[in-house]
């Protein structure tokens, strides 16, 4: 009798931490989903916002930019914070927190005050992005850990890609402010499940201090590029954005002299003598930065220019969400077996082309002749590239640092969205709007970068040996 109830004591064990496994992917899911949402669900609002709030096309930017800059900046500090603290703690506060400030962002009651409330609303997603992705890591092992990346990595991109068409459903049904208010049963939600399913991971030993001078070194240093560019189609190339530039520059040049001196850095720089990690981490940068341009750029030129309703132009990006979420779950499988070189090569270069047959997309478009196309042929190269992405720099950073890996490449996708709409923006700014020949060569340079992310796998990704069954 005793040892048939050890048997299924043992099996109730087994099924017991299997449930907890999935509830702690589904948490990591909704958590990162919120952030990655918010990233580009503004898309859609941008006209209405602009129309309700005021401000040209240097506001939309700022709107979007703002949320970018400190989520971008900071979670290196979020990945420090969670090795320190531990992963789940900074993930329910990070997750309560953008509840909050989601609330604020919806109560604004001008532009400027939005643009704050963004940023603030960037440092709570900073604090938990890492963190949900390390608890994963720390999860699950081998091709099971390929598996739960790719869907966690899935159902990021359906969420960044989803998030248009909610939001212009939403901003049809009632008015842009709700695309905020949404978020509060979200984390509600996410927090229950949290408190049930996460593990609680022990803090790293020996580590008890935050790098508060690399974060505002590197939080001005970005702020003062992105404000230079940005701005620089309202002053021209005055003395003001050259100070700016000239400025930013600087701090950022400080910030990775520190980074390299400091006893507790943010940024752990020995992680880039990992070759696949830093070769990785450049392909992001090329990637996401096209990624975000391509969102920003295409849902506001169609409605602005190709006449789209918010909802409109959420769906049309639909055929993204789908592609991704059938197919990220397998590359991800599929690249922990095969190795990873293939994926990271072979996806860019069939998203960029895709984006660059966008440069002659016209005014006057058929969905189904001019768009649709494209469209597919970017989610299919997004779906081949953004699993293996994600799997290759945890894998080479090891589980141990899966916390700062984590976090340094999510800030690296972020800074990329940043810069790349700023910097971009320059091409598209037509008297502080955007116009159909800026949109064009807009996505001309988008198409063109991420085809570079692509060359960059191709000649820096090194497959390992054997697939590892515990990184």
């Amino acid at each position: 009798m005793g040892a048939t109830f050890g048997r299924g004591d043992g099996a109730w064990l087994d099924c017991t931490v299997a449930t907890s496994a999935k509830l702690t992917l589904v948490a990591a899911i909704l958590g990162s989903s919120i952030v990655f949402v918010d990233s580009t669900v503004v898309n859609v609002a941008l006209p209405p916002i602009q129309r309700d709030l005021g401000g040209g096309l240097a506001a939309q930017q700022w709107i979007v930019d703002a949320y970018l800059l400190t989520l971008g900046s900071l979670i290196l500090v979020g990945g420090s914070l969670g090795d320190i603290f531990g992963e789940f703690k900074l993930f329910t506060i990070g997750v309560a927190a953008f509840g909050v400030t989601s609330v604020l962002c919806g109560a604004a009651p001008d532009s400027t005050t939005l643009i704050v409330f963004r940023g603030l609303q960037g440092v709570a997603g900073a604090m938990l992005t890492p963190a949900s992705l390390a608890v994963i890591t720390a999860t699950f092992s081998g091709a099971e850990r390929g598996a739960a990346i790719g869907t966690w990595t899935a159902w990021g991109g359906v969420g960044t890609v989803l998030g248009p068409l909610l939001g212009g459903w939403l901003i049809g049904i009632a008015n842009w402010r709700i695309i905020f208010f949404l978020n509060v049963p979200l984390v509600v939600t996410t927090l229950a499940i949290a408190w049930r399913a996460l593990p609680r991971a022990e803090p790293r030993a020996g580590s008890t201090r935050v790098d508060v001078v690399g974060a505002v070194l590197c939080v001005a240093g970005l702020g003062a590029i992105v404000f230079g560019f940005i701005e620089q189609p309202t002053h021209g190339w005055d003395a003001t954005i050259a100070v700016c530039l000239a400025g930013g520059a600087a701090a950022l040049a400080a910030f990775v002299v520190w980074e390299m001196h400091a006893s507790h850095p943010m940024l752990e720089l020995r992680l880039f003598t990992l070759r696949n990690f830093s070769v990785t981490n450049v392909e992001t940068f090329a990637i996401y930065g096209g990624l975000s341009a391509w969102s920003f750029f295409l849902v506001v030129f169609l409605q602005q220019l190709g006449g789209y309703s918010p909802f409109g132009a959420g769906l049309a990006l639909l055929p993204v969400t789908i592609v991704m979420f059938a197919f990220s779950r397998y590359v991800g499988r599929w690249s922990m077996q095969v190795g990873p070189r293939l994926f990271m090569s072979v996806g860019p270069v069939i998203a960029g082309l895709s984006v660059v047959a966008l440069a002659r997309l016209p005014v006057h478009l058929s969905y189904w002749a001019d768009l649709l196309p494209p469209i597919l042929g970017f989610s299919i190269g997004l779906a081949l590239t953004v699993a293996p992405l994600t799997t290759t720099v945890l894998s080479d950073a090891g589980r141990g640092d899966a916390g700062i890996a984590s976090a340094v490449n999510n800030a690296v996708a972020r800074v990329a969205g940043l810069i790349a709409i700023a910097v971009i923006g320059l091409a598209a700014s037509r008297g502080g709007r955007l116009s159909a020949g800026g949109f064009h060569a807009a996505m001309a340079i988008t198409g063109a970068l991420i085809v570079a992310g692509g060359v960059i796998g191709a000649v820096g990704i090194r497959n390992p040996a054997a697939a590892p069954e515990h990184v």
